[in-house]
């Protein structure tokens, strides 16, 4: 392990100017989800692509039903139905003077038509009085024609979705960089786009070191406790956006670690391993990585670290086998671990994507605890808190201990104590990055 101090800008930004985004390709919609756009993707076809009624009713021409009332409704031709999917009332009928077309949601307006009258303003066909809404439309005879009576005014353009509306043609639907979540792929289908050309998902392999850890479920004997780190920090990687595999803990040997890493890099675009980065004498993952793959090639190995910050000051970073694949070796405490991955792992996830941003946000709020915060000098502290954005106030939850799980779940910020400072008062203000 170096002996110089690095900070934590310093290791990240060493982090980040070594990832590099993963190469672009073209998936169908449904395999896209979580992905990054390459590419604008630029509208082909306007959305709505024709004009369409929001609502079922009647097609009407505005001067027919000016001044229509209860008292004296516009009565009205019915020349025919207009359905959802159909191409509209045949090519030699226009909704003319004292005519109107019975219509339906979604359906095209037709030729001569100027707005939509609702089915529950008129008397759906019946001759009496208004129309009890969808029930009494969806009774009328199929292909109704006879008249109708129409109870009020509308203007033009009434319940009538536009051609283009939403989207015309030429202009940009997504921009480049944009995340395809579910209402994306929702646009992109409605556009016509079936593919997309994206950065992929990256794909992170998660596992923890120590012979002392036992899968979830199973028995504790003497010494033992339950990985939880691996669970965590895998839930924490698909949080990202990456397709995470978590791997069962690995014993306390290198040459088991080390086989397992190797099996692991054919799925691997990214290795995160936990515990065993210290200076304890079964800390083994130093003696695993030095060669594991191709480590001699020129640009890979891993490198220790110690780094001016509390929780998590052991970090180890290089990378490994013919692919060169980025490894993060962090520290075996939970809480260390965790704090770890969001500062770093996280923000290596997100380059690997494609993406611009890659840290969580970060605002400014007051400590709302009733005593002051204590920091050791030269390092920069991240506490558990919960942040009130209402009342711009952040409050420390557990102590600062790096094994305290239970505080880190009730938690949904980190307060940051800068390396300058040792003791923050109540009232005073602090950077505050958020979890959630």
């Amino acid at each position: 392990m170096s002996s110089t101090i690095w900070s934590v800008d310093e290791h990240l930004d060493d982090i980040l100017a070594s990832v590099r985004p993963l190469e672009p390709i073209e998936l169908q919609l449904p395999d896209a989800q979580g992905c990054v756009l390459v590419k604008d993707v630029v509208v082909e076809v306007a959305l709505p692509p024709f004009d369409n009624s929001s609502m079922d009713g009647y097609a009407v021409r505005v001067a027919d039903v000016e001044g229509a009332s209860e008292e004296f409704p516009a009565v009205l031709t019915v020349i025919g139905d207009v359905a959802a999917g159909s191409a509209g009332l045949a090519d030699d009928q226009v909704v003319g003077p004292g005519q109107a077309a019975r219509i339906m949601t979604g359906a095209p307006l037709p030729a001569g038509a100027e707005a939509v009258v609702p089915v529950e303003w008129t008397d759906g066909g019946t001759g009496e009085g208004p129309a009890d809404g969808m029930r009494a439309h969806a009774d009328a005879p199929e292909g109704a024609t006879g008249e109708v009576r129409v109870h009020r005014p509308v203007t033009a353009g009434a319940h009538v979705r536009k051609r283009g509306s939403d989207v015309q043609p030429g202009e940009p639907a997504l921009a480049a960089g944009s995340v395809v979540g579910p209402p994306q792929i929702g646009l992109l289908a409605a556009i016509g786009c079936s593919t997309v050309v994206v950065r992929p998902r990256p794909r992170v392999v998660v596992l923890s070191t120590g012979s002392e850890l036992v899968q979830p479920g199973e028995a504790l004997t003497g010494g033992q406790i339950y990985d939880s780190n691996s669970f965590a920090l895998t839930a924490a990687a698909r949080d990202a956006g990456a397709i995470a595999y978590r791997v069962g803990a690995v014993a306390d040997d290198a040459e088991t670690l080390r086989a397992t890493i190797e099996d692991q890099l054919i799925r691997a675009d990214i290795v995160v391993t936990t515990g065993g980065v210290s200076v304890g004498a079964y800390d083994v993952v130093k003696e695993a990585l030095s060669s594991v793959g191709d480590a001699d090639e020129p640009g890979s190995g891993v490198e220790f670290r110690k780094l001016a910050m509390q929780p998590g000051k052991p970090q180890g970073f290089g990378s490994i086998g013919p692919d060169h694949t980025p490894l993060l070796a962090l520290p075996g405490n939970p809480v260390s671990a965790y704090v770890s991955f969001e500062l770093f792992v996280r923000p290596a996830i997100r380059a690997l994507m494609g993406l611009t941003d890659v840290h969580r946000p970060t605002v400014r709020a007051e400590l709302g605890s009733d005593k002051a915060l204590t920091s050791p000098a030269g390092r920069r502290q991240f506490l558990r808190g919960r942040y009130d954005a209402e009342a711009g106030t952040v409050t420390p939850v557990g102590g600062s201990g790096s094994h305290l799980v239970a505080a880190l779940a009730q938690a949904d910020a980190l307060i940051v104590v800068p390396e300058d400072v040792t003791s923050v008062e109540p009232g005073t203000e602090t950077d505050v990055v958020l979890l959630r």
